[in-house]
């Protein structure tokens, strides 16, 4: 089962690299919680592939940041005028 685990949690770095993707589009895309994509995300892979967990890390820090103009948009969008 820990290969599995590990697997998924290489694929989910994997494609948050290539897209960009938040934990909210990775768990989308895979099909799981938005707390099992951060922890194979945060905990997981930095035990067993540090390198790709610090380039993840660098996504999830920039997407963690502009957080705030993504709800700000989504808002805007939401009571927009017809």
């Amino acid at each position: 089962m820990t290969d599995t685990i590990d697997r998924r949690a290489q694929e989910i770095a994997v494609y948050v690299i290539e897209t960009g993707a938040t934990v909210r589009g990775a768990a989308d895309r895979f099909g799981i919680s938005k707390s099992t994509v951060h922890k194979d995300l945060t905990d997981r892979l930095a035990q067993t592939q540090p390198g790709l967990a610090n380039r993840v890390r660098a996504i999830l820090d920039r997407n963690k940041a502009e957080r705030h103009l993504r709800g700000g948009a989504a808002t805007r969008r939401k009571y927009r005028k017809p």
